[in-house]
């Protein structure tokens, strides 16, 4: 809805802003103008970026339609989750979450919490590093040097896509430049005509430096933003299983480690410790 309300407020502000001081909308329409600019991005995006990018580009508007696909009932359940394993370990020891480690599509536990067993990446990143203390890594400063540099890889991945957007709202309005000096050239070779002919190719050849402009600022720039934005917020899933397995490694209980986890959360989607606390009350015994 975000994205739908921001690109009607964009359209409307500009084009109806242009006809209310009385421009004629129909001189906007250059469609040989968009081939250029639009088509020559689509290339120069091909060139500049790897194929997995590519391929993650074609996600994008699906990820500016959705945001962050994480809310806060998803954080108490990732939260719940955390106190449940842990709770385990402290009651049965640290080998008891070899079954729920090593098959988690199998581990009742996982399948008590959808969301997160659902999320192939954050099964896989809890599993590996609760693997690693059931091998007997309880070092809590090294565990934590290993985390940041898998999310820091994680980080980049996901840079990689916003940089490659960003990059187009930096080359459309040279693109837009590249369409108008065409229209210009196209001009020069009706210097002899009246005019009214020549004043309709000039204003053609204009439009091509206010599409390039136009696209770059009004959608492809905002579209960079709102995705990095996106993954910066969705980046706080893996940080609070992060903070709450060094608290648990540290030797501190259940309800303490899920207490550094939910610190580690934005405040818009951080649930509170009440909540928390209500949620844990009614989780069932690990096994």
């Amino acid at each position: 809805m975000r994205l739908i309300i921001g690109i009607i407020t964009v359209f409307a502000c500009v084009l109806g802003g242009y006809m209310a001081m009385g421009g004629h909308i129909e001189v906007l329409w250059q469609p040989f103008e968009a081939v250029i600019i639009l088509g020559a991005a689509i290339g120069a995006f091909v060139i500049a970026n790897s194929g997995p990018v590519l391929k993650q580009s074609l996600g994008v508007f699906g990820i500016l339609l959705k945001g962050p696909r994480y809310n806060k009932a998803a954080y108490v359940e990732l939260l719940g989750l955390q106190f449940t394993l842990f709770k385990l370990v402290q009651s049965k020891g640290v080998l008891a979450l070899e079954p729920h480690v090593e098959n988690p599509h199998e581990s009742a536990i996982f399948n008590n919490f959808p969301t997160f067993a659902k999320n192939h990446h954050a099964v896989e990143f809890l599993c590996d590093y609760l693997r690693m203390v059931t091998l007997g890594t309880n070092v809590a400063h090294e565990m934590e040097a290993l985390m940041d540099e898998e999310l820091e890889t994680h980080h980049q991945e996901n840079e990689r896509l916003v940089g490659a957007i960003q990059a187009l709202a930096d080359g459309t309005p040279a693109l837009g430049i590249v369409a108008a000096v065409l229209g210009v050239i196209k001009t020069m070779g009706a210097i002899s005509e009246p005019p009214e002919v020549l004043g309709h190719l000039i204003g053609g050849a204009l439009v091509g430096t206010f599409l390039g402009v136009f696209v770059a600022y009004g959608f492809f720039g905002p579209m960079a933003q709102s995705l990095r934005t996106t993954f910066e917020a969705e980046s706080k899933y893996f940080l609070s299983m992060k903070v709450g397995l060094l608290a648990h490694i540290s030797g501190y209980p259940p309800a303490i480690a899920i207490e550094f986890a939910r610190k580690a959360l934005m405040s818009e989607v951080r649930p509170t410790f009440a909540e928390v606390d209500e949620a844990t009350a009614n989780l069932p015994n690990p096994t």
